[in-house]
């Protein structure tokens, strides 16, 4: 599926684990983690960046399994591609307003 290497996917990994963390943290509303809402939103959008290019069901399994924050984002993605493959497959007409919208 990906060009990547095993040290790039072992950094992607890591990155994903440490940003995981953060917001796992700060939804358990941990007292020794301060919320940063630009960090937060920053460690989002990198979870979804990596699951983007990702499948993050083959590549980080235990990164799902222990983290709540990072199966919502694969889940998030999941759905995600499920609406934009119905929308254009059945509903031709909502995905041209759409398009039109978004420009």
């Amino acid at each position: 599926m990906s060009n990547f290497n095993q040290q790039n996917l072992d950094s992607l990994g890591a990155s994903a684990s440490r940003a995981a963390a953060y917001l796992d943290a700060c939804d358990e509303g941990a007292k020794d983690v301060r919320l940063d809402p630009t960090y937060y939103l920053a460690c989002g959008n990198l979870l979804k960046q990596i699951f983007s290019l990702l499948d993050a069901y083959n590549e980080f399994p235990r990164l799902l399994e222990h983290s709540a924050a990072a199966r919502d984002v694969a889940e998030s993605i999941t759905i995600g591609y499920k609406i934009e493959t119905s929308r254009l497959g059945f509903y031709p007409e909502l995905s041209v307003l759409m398009n039109r919208a978004a420009a």
